[in-house]
């Protein structure tokens, strides 16, 4: 489906059609577990020596094209879904820290996500910096050789933020309230150009 434009992917990315009912909608399929061909096939799937479906906590066929879907729209190779943004945040920004990492973020926060933050990630080691809401120069401060990424909520600084960040290689710009549409991918590269994007279109 790589070559389909975006509005056809909202649509169909990920899905498979029933074979058996022909179905364009995808199914809501409520089941917590899956039937195993024999023991040695169930082995294999927790095992994770064979694909397929386990326990729906883990994964579900509707919630897999949910994921295709978002990959394809993203340009990701994976996507997963989680039960809330807070723990969407948490994986995401879990996966590329670690105990001695800094971040900066903005105080203007969801109150959940400022705990998060300032409590849960300070127990893992990282330390999170706040600026000063939205004043752009006052990210600048709390940067220092161990810092890894800024946390914005505000599309409209980001291109500002990207600015004064640019000096500074390999890190990373994370706003999640991206526009998916006209600015992919909602994790990026400081390193990236952003205008390369948008021409590519």
């Amino acid at each position: 489906m790589s070559n389909l434009r975006f509005e056809t992917l909202q649509l169909h990315a990920g899905q498979e059609v029933d074979p058996t009912t022909g179905s364009r909608a995808v199914p809501i399929y409520q089941t917590t577990s899956y039937v195993f061909k024999n023991s040695e096939h169930g082995a294999n799937l927790f095992a994770l020596k064979e694909f397929g479906n386990i326990y729906t906590r883990i994964m579900n066929p509707t919630t897999d094209v949910f994921e295709q879907r978002i990959a394809a729209l993203e340009g990701g190779v994976a996507a997963l879904a989680t039960g809330s943004g807070q723990a969407a945040q948490f994986l995401a920004l879990n996966n590329i820290l670690q105990a001695g990492d800094n971040f900066v973020s903005t105080s203007y926060l969801y109150g959940g996500t400022y705990n998060q933050f300032k409590v849960a990630f300070k127990r893992l080691g990282v330390d999170v910096r706040f600026a000063d809401g939205d004043n752009v120069e006052s990210f600048v401060k709390h940067i220092d050789k161990g810092f890894t990424l800024v946390l914005d909520e505000h599309e409209e600084l980001t291109d500002e933020i990207t600015a004064i960040l640019k000096p500074v290689k390999g890190k990373l710009l994370f706003n999640k309230v991206f526009n998916h549409y006209l600015s992919n991918p909602v994790l990026k590269s400081l390193g990236d150009s952003l205008s390369k994007k948008k021409q590519q279109r």
